[in-house]
């Protein structure tokens, strides 16, 4: 249970990174690099997720579905 609320966690996260990049891009119009730092950010933290995904399931920590349909 703890490692479905710490991966919900890390997705809005991503989600909050996602509009925080959009926000520097309406008000830097441009100029400066925070929206890239912070999409390099974003996308970092999506590869690190996976990867944890991957490893608590080969772990056994949290099991996949079978049957997705």
């Amino acid at each position: 249970m703890i490692a479905k609320i710490f991966v919900i966690v890390i997705l809005l996260g991503i989600l909050f990174m996602l509009g925080s990049a959009l926000r520097f891009m309406v008000t830097d119009q441009g100029q400066g690099t925070r929206v890239v730092r912070a999409l390099t950010f974003r996308i970092g933290t999506s590869i690190v997720l996976v990867a944890l995904l991957y490893g608590m399931a080969a772990l056994g920590i949290i099991e996949p579905n079978s049957t997705p349909f």
